[in-house]
C-alpha cells in the first residue's frame, strides 16, 4: 500500500514521502495514528496544501520533545526480578516494565524501544524515542534484591562474584573433608588394628605350640 508520511518514521523516510508499505501495518499503526495518508491525488494535494503547517507543527513538537529529554536522558531505573544462579531471569522485563518505571517522565509504553525483552541480570541501555527525531537512552538496572542492583551500578558482576564464591566455599570444603581424614589415621593406631609382632607370642585364642613327641 502507497502512504505518504506525516512525520518521520525510522527506516520508512522522511515527512512528505510517498512510500510502500504492507497493508497491515498501515491500517493499523500508521492511518490510525495519523502518522501517514493514503496516497491517493486528493491526499497528495490535500498535503502539500497543508505542508507548511504540519512542518510547522512538528518543529514544535520536536523542540518539546527535546526539552523533556532533558529530564529523560541518562536516567537509570531498578527492576527486581527473581533470576537463577547464572543470571538468567525466570520472567523478562517488557517494554511496557520500563515504560512503568518511568511513568513520572511522561514515557509511553510505545515510546520505548526494545525487541527483545530483557531476560538477564545487568545493566541494559535501553533507547526511548520521544519524537521522531529525539531519541534518548536510559539504564535499565535488572537485580534480584537492592544490594545487588547498587553493585551492579558500581561495575560489579554479581553473577561472577557468586560463582567464584561458590567455587572458593567448595574448596574450603574439600580442604577440611581431606583435613578430616588425615587426622583419623594420624598417631598411634588403637590396639584392636596393632598387628602381632613376628615371633611374638601368640595372643588368647591361638594354639599353643605342640610339645615333640617323647621318643619312645
Amino acid at each position: 500500500m502507497e502512504i505518504i508520511l506525516l512525520e518521520r518514521i525510522e527506516k520508512l523516510g522522511a515527512m512528505g514521502d510517498v512510500v510502500n508499505v504492507k497493508p497491515g501495518f498501515a491500517r493499523n499503526f500508521l492511518l490510525p495514528q495519523e502518522k501517514a495518508l493514503r496516497a491517493t491525488k486528493a491526499n497528495l494535494a490535500r498535503f502539500e496544501a497543508e505542508r507548511e503547517y504540519l512542518e510547522a507543527r512538528n518543529a514544535e513538537n520536536r523542540e518539546k520533545a527535546v526539552d523533556a529529554g532533558k529530564g529523560v536522558d541518562g536516567a537509570k531505573v531498578i527492576v527486581i526480578r527473581n533470576a537463577g544462579d547464572t543470571g538468567q531471569l525466570y520472567g523478562s522485563v517488557s517494554a511496557r516494565d520500563v515504560a512503568e518505571m518511568l511513568a513520572d517522565k511522561d514515557v509511553k509504553r510505545n515510546m520505548v524501544i526494545l525487541e527483545t525483552p530483557i531476560k538477564a541480570l545487568g545493566l541494559h541501555e535501553v533507547k526511548v524515542r520521544l519524537h521522531p527525531e529525539v531519541t534518548v537512552t536510559v539504564t535499565v538496572n535488572v537485580a534480584r534484591t537492592e544490594d545487588e542492583a547498587a553493585r551492579q551500578e558500581k561495575g560489579e558482576d554479581v553473577i561472577a562474584t557468586q560463582q567464584a564464591e561458590e567455587r572458593a566455599d567448595d574448596q574450603e570444603a574439600n580442604a577440611e573433608r581431606a583435613a578430616n581424614a588425615v587426622s583419623m589415621f594420624e598417631g598411634d593406631a588403637p590396639d584392636e588394628f596393632t598387628a602381632p609382632e613376628e615371633g611374638g607370642e601368640k595372643t588368647d585364642g591361638e594354639d599353643a605350640p605342640v610339645a615333640k613327641a617323647e621318643e619312645e
